[in-house]
């Protein structure tokens, strides 16, 4: 009997290819993919914890497999990934949802095939969570599905503790893997035939920190120094510690893609002083300042919180003026979420609901204008593009520059996983029409 998944991913890339890795372990299990709920013999939920809609959401979805599950009693579910890791969850998950048949955390993923074969052999339920980070896994086969982008994590876990963050404690410490394994994994990843590669971590900045292994800058021009036409990119990136070394770094080799994820969280110091960020704004300027210097074409990102507990209408308005100074090619925009177990969900001052969504809606029209003023400027010009898919709803090929702007485009044969030059003709938002020339 053909035996089958269904996957269910909330939250981050580093969740989507820790899907990628469950898949794997799946399919040497026998299971093959499907595409829904319904269909499948066993559901996975990896879960996230960063903000409380993807938790509600996934809260959602696991209830509605309670009529399911009671027609279909072979049946596996397994809730997995940030949300059992929170101290307690997992026995509220249980309790609340007593029909879910695993559920494991972030430090004992890998041991997923094991929890499958004994509730396979006939186990009532698996229920583990570790409390301590487990040892990185190497020679792991995730099934990836993102081709011709891979995403290879450097890193797991955060040491920096911002005081809205969650994820030290549903990831654990910063352990970084050793170069000579992620190099060995580019260089396989090429030689399959992908063509963009992704380097993952909390802080992909402070890799391999108090080891006696290279630094973030010289893996990537050692990633970057593989045979082979591809793009390298990285995420995320720190601002305390983004150097002139990484930046120089970008600007040395062709492969590097000129686009850098710097996340700001609030142009305010008081604020972002509160949020334990360990930098100022004229901090952070200065880092762009820096990275312009050596890569002045470089599109910079980022992600705004708004709403953080105490912040003022002068905080707020700190933070327009630092998008509009820097400009920003794209931004990740967030109204604070309060997460239960870290230091600013005890903080006093919680902004009222109703001013953080007129906070937001500024904040969203402000960047949503710069980003229109940015792709308008591709008008009239040619732009290499990594074709990563087909839209069937507009009958189009799609893929994005390497300053992440996404391009679609008519071809009469299938160029997905090639790079192709095309003529913009027009631009709406963050998407680019045009054809090949």
């Amino acid at each position: 009997m053909n035996k089958k998944y269904h996957i269910v991913t909330y939250g981050c890339q580093m969740n989507v290819h820790d899907s990628e890795r469950i898949a794997g372990m799946l399919t040497e299990l026998g299971y093959s993919s499907c595409d829904s709920m319904e269909e499948a013999d066993i559901v996975v939920f990896n879960t996230c914890c960063i903000r409380e809609n993807a938790e509600n959401h996934a809260y959602g979805n696991i209830g509605m497999l309670k009529k399911l599950k009671a027609n279909k009693r072979d049946m596996i579910i397994a809730v997995g990934g940030c949300m059992p890791q929170q101290i307690g969850k997992a026995d509220i998950l249980h309790k609340k949802f007593p029909y879910v048949d695993i559920i494991f955390g972030t430090h004992n993923l890998n041991h997923l095939k094991e929890y499958i074969r004994l509730k396979e052999s006939g186990k009532k339920s698996v229920i583990e969570i570790y409390d301590s980070e487990g040892e990185i896994v190497e020679g792991e086969s995730p099934l990836r599905t993102s081709y011709p982008n891979a995403w290879i994590n450097i890193t797991y876990g955060c040491n920096n503790f911002c005081s809205y963050c969650i994820v030290p404690y549903v990831r654990g410490r910063e352990r970084s893997r050793r170069s000579e394994n992620v190099i060995a994994e580019a260089r396989s990843l090429i030689s399959e035939g992908y063509r963009e590669l992704t380097l993952l971590g909390q802080n992909v900045n402070s890799y391999a920190n108090g080891t006696d292994d290279i630094r973030f800058p010289q893996l990537l021009e050692k990633v970057a120094a593989i045979d082979g036409k591809f793009r390298l990119r990285f995420m995320t990136s720190h601002p305390k510690d983004f150097s002139e070394e990484l930046a120089r770094a970008i600007a040395s080799n062709g492969k590097i893609c000129h686009l850098v994820h710097l996340p700001v969280q609030s142009g305010s110091d008081r604020i972002l002083k509160a949020m334990n960020r360990k930098y100022t704004a004229a901090d952070y300027l200065k880092k762009i300042e820096i990275l312009k210097k050596y890569v002045p074409d470089c599109a910079v990102t980022t992600d705004l919180i708004v709403g953080f507990p105490g912040e003022t209408d002068e905080d707020f308005r700190a933070t327009l003026d630092l998008v509009k100074e820097v400009g920003f090619s794209s931004a990740f925009t967030f109204v604070y979420s309060k997460r239960e177990g870290t230091v600013a969900a005890k903080m006093e001052n919680q902004v009222p609901e109703e001013v953080s969504k007129e906070r937001i809606m500024e904040l969203v029209a402000l960047v949503n204008s710069q980003t229109r003023e940015q792709s308008a400027k591709y008008v009239g010009h040619t732009c290499e593009i990594l074709c990563e898919d087909y839209d069937t709803k507009r009958g189009l090929f799609l893929g994005r520059d390497e300053y992440g702007r996404m391009g679609y485009f008519n071809s009469d044969k299938n160029v997905i996983g090639q790079f192709v030059n095309i003529k913009v003709n027009e631009a709406n938002g963050v998407s680019l029409m045009g054809e090949i020339v």
